[in-house]
């Protein structure tokens, strides 16, 4: 098998220090022309440490795999899969309703 490249051995490492549940956490790595995208897939229980307050774990995971792809002269992108079942998207559709109701669009 090949050897993991660096930018994935480096998230790989970084979210199973900060997850309940390591076992469960999955990276795609997948290379075209506009370079890597790194796709993390973890425990549903664990999205909440992942994202942090406002986002805040995710921005940082992300400024940490721009610094190595930045050594390694790559474009890196992460994408956080959302997890089966999450009402995340349905939470931001209703507010999204409720905002342009009150707009009287």
């Amino acid at each position: 098998m090949a050897e993991t490249p660096v930018d994935q051995q480096v998230l790989e490492t970084v979210v199973k220090s900060v997850v309940n549940n390591p076992d469960a956490v999955k990276i795609d790595r997948k290379v075209d022309e506009m370079g890597v995208l790194l796709s993390l897939k973890v425990d549903p229980q664990d999205m909440a440490q992942i994202i942090g307050r406002q986002g805040a774990m995710a921005k940082a995971l992300r400024t940490i795999l721009r610094v190595v792809g930045a050594k390694n002269r790559a474009r890196i992108n992460l994408k956080i899969e959302e997890p089966a079942g999450s009402t995340r998207t349905r939470e931001a559709e209703q507010a999204a309703d409720q905002i342009t109701e009150g707009l009287n669009l």
